[in-house]
């Protein structure tokens, strides 16, 4: 069985600046891995990478459903790949603060939608069926994620950990086979950064979605992965279990020193 996401000698060029350079990596089907790396590493731009929003300059980067129908993405736009099954949240919160909650997981479900600008317009039976079933199943998703005590609050008005895990409802509106959280713990205190953690297990165990995760919290990461990629420098520099690179030298290097389960 292929891998569910495989990267291949992925590279990317600003300029003078290489900020990928050759980077091998896969997930599994089932599996939570993360990307790790000290500020600058090229962990985000990885991800815009391969969702679309970058070019890169070199490489190759395919995607298997399922483990199978292995299907290039080199050159799709944003949407294409997440029509694809391949979903995102951002470092930064990008929530449509002033629709509600379930509004926004609505907005998620979009590309799973038949109905075109004509049923938009004369607003048919199908097309009236079809918004019923959406709004059930942004409710469901809610209901899965814990949120569904907010679900006509407006986006804003929610607590900080709310609103990542709304992100991550949005996400999951897209019917992904592979979730892609990019640092889903920022600014979380403990106690939403435990809640979080429970949530990804829950998603890779009940809704059989893979996770690729970029994350700063090495005792989050450490909890939840399979496997660990390092990056520095725009470079992979190790990967392996938790324990493996908890003991990696080039690992505690990249990170000045520190113990990186500290």
């Amino acid at each position: 069985m292929d891998p569910v996401l495989d990267i291949k000698q992925l590279t990317m060029d600003f300029g003078g600046l290489r900020a990928l350079d050759h980077i091998d990596l896969d997930v599994k089907a089932g599996e939570i891995a993360a990307l790790i790396g000290p500020n600058g590493a090229g962990k985000t731009t990885f991800f815009n990478c391969i969702t679309g929003i970058y070019k890169p300059t070199q490489g190759d980067m395919f995607i298997s459903p399922g483990g199978k129908n292995r299907i290039r993405i080199n050159g799709l736009k944003p949407n294409q790949v997440t029509e694809r099954g391949m979903a995102r949240t951002f470092q930064n919160i990008r929530l449509f603060q002033n629709m509600t909650v379930l509004e926004n997981v609505m907005m998620g479900r979009h590309c799973r939608m038949r109905a075109g600008i004509p049923g938009a317009v004369f607003r048919n039976k199908a097309t009236r069926e079809e918004e019923k079933r959406v709004v059930q199943e942004s409710y469901e998703i809610l209901e899965k994620i814990g949120l569904e005590q907010f679900v006509n609050e407006f986006a804003k008005n929610l607590p900080y950990g709310a609103q990542r895990r709304l992100e991550i409802a949005r996400a999951m509106a897209t019917e992904p086979f592979i979730l892609l959280l990019d640092e889903p713990a920022a600014g979380m205190n403990n106690q939403e950064t435990s809640e979080l953690d429970q949530l990804v297990l829950k998603i890779r165990e009940e809704e059989h979605i893979s996770i690729l995760l970029i994350e700063h919290d090495m005792k989050f990461v450490m909890s939840l992965s399979d496997r660990i990629f390092v990056m520095d420098y725009g470079k992979k520099i190790a990967q392996g279990t938790p324990q493996e690179i908890k003991s990696n030298p080039a690992v505690i290097r990249a990170y000045l020193g520190e113990d990186v389960d500290a």
